[in-house]
């Protein structure tokens, strides 16, 4: 079967994820959130804790596509290396962008003071994303598939090794609380504290963690891989069921010694949340792929074909309704909440209210990106 034919699934993936993403990320109010959708408070793993590792699962499954004609019998020239540097230039850049808006408009609206520029937070989902993709790609293109297969076992091992016994200065070596990490603790020494998310004493998009999360896209890598020599048949999707399956238990079990935590990227994390990515694609690929029950897959394809317009756009359009307000009092609202309030709360209460703000968030964005889809835009990078 082409390469080619497996795109559909990946699209309405990556769909799933990107409309997923920005239900969970605009709730009417932070403070009434169903708890499926609010991330785990520090260990464990929630059903929202696993878009972030599709998309980094989604970037590796589709590397077999995008880099098959440098994997194979030509060796990659430099101006391979340059599309995989430039676009995860662009990406990082794209991540900053966001953060460095949000500052602009406080400085603007708010009268922040122009020192705050100096704490602008340098790592983010985007960032994450552009390193991962690029330590993989450039892993995917130098090494033989037994070498991938140890790269990312010595990661795992490696940073489970590291979490556990380098010590940090003042609270020892094994702390995995949010101040003794020894992620935050390099993050601090590396970014500094005031670049970190709110100031606090570690990221979760941060540097070390990083590491584990290229095996994340190596996972994704394996499995677009092992589909491209697959049958087009049912007993595929069983076969990736099965695998999903196991890797949930693997990363279950291993959360006994080192616990599953999207903040801290944990490797059990990684192995944990990658079953869920395959029991996902194993449903994408039967429904599309097998069944042919397109139809089905399509108002998810339309958000997947412009996964990174919709993450940018909806960030660009949120920070402007936090950080404008309705009313000139000094405690007027923001246009986010007013909405909320005024729109959503009155008739559905607290907690319907939120839900459905996000709802209707998700949809305006899914006629954005149809209009964008009827007309053959795409933003490629």
């Amino acid at each position: 079967m082409k390469l080619s034919q497996r795109w559909k699934s990946l699209d309405v993936f990556r769909g799933i994820a990107i409309a997923s993403m920005i239900l969970v990320n605009n709730p009417g109010s932070w403070e009434h959130i169903y708890s499926p959708l609010e991330h785990a408070e520090w260990n464990g793993c929630t059903p929202t804790d696993l878009i972030f590792p599709f998309f980094l699962f989604i970037v590796g499954a589709a590397m077999p596509f995008s880099l098959s004609k440098y994997t194979q019998e030509n060796r990659p020239t430099k101006a391979v290396y340059w599309r995989i540097g430039r676009r995860a230039l662009i990406l990082f850049a794209l991540g900053l962008f966001l953060a460095l808006f949000s500052l602009t408009l406080d400085f603007w609206l708010n009268g922040a003071p122009a020192s705050k520029f100096a704490t602008i937070r340098i790592m983010g989902v985007l960032q994450r994303i552009s390193l991962a993709y690029f330590i993989s790609a450039i892993a995917v293109l130098n090494l033989q598939r037994r070498a991938l297969w140890i790269l990312a076992a010595i990661l795992l091992l490696g940073y489970w090794a590291a979490m556990q016994l380098i010590p940090v200065p003042g609270y020892g070596a094994g702390n995995l609380t949010p101040e003794g990490n020894l992620v935050g603790y390099c993050d601090r020494l590396i970014l500094g504290q005031q670049h970190l998310l709110g100031g606090k004493p570690f990221d979760p998009e941060g540097l070390l963690s990083t590491l584990p999360a290229v095996v994340t896209v190596l996972v994704g890598y394996f499995t677009g891989e092992w589909l491209s020599k697959q049958p087009q048949q049912s007993r595929t999707s069983i076969n990736l069921v099965i695998g999903g399956m196991s890797c949930i238990l693997v990363g279950h079990l291993w959360g006994f010694l080192f616990p599953i935590n999207k903040q801290l990227w944990t490797s059990s994390f990684v192995i944990f949340t990658s079953g869920f990515a395959l029991l996902l694609l194993a449903a994408c690929y039967e429904l599309i792929e097998v069944r042919g029950l397109k139809w089905l897959g399509f108002p998810f394809e339309i958000m997947g074909l412009n996964a990174i317009f919709a993450f940018v756009g909806s960030g660009f359009v949120a920070r402007i309704l936090i950080k404008t307000h309705i009313g000139n009092s000094s405690d007027a609202p923001t246009t986010y909440t007013w909405i909320y309030e005024h729109l959503f709360k009155p008739w559905a209460g607290a907690l319907n209210g939120s839900l459905l703000f996000a709802m209707t968030t998700v949809i305006f964005w899914w006629l954005i990106l149809y209009f964008m889809y009827r007309r053959s835009w795409y933003l490629k990078i």
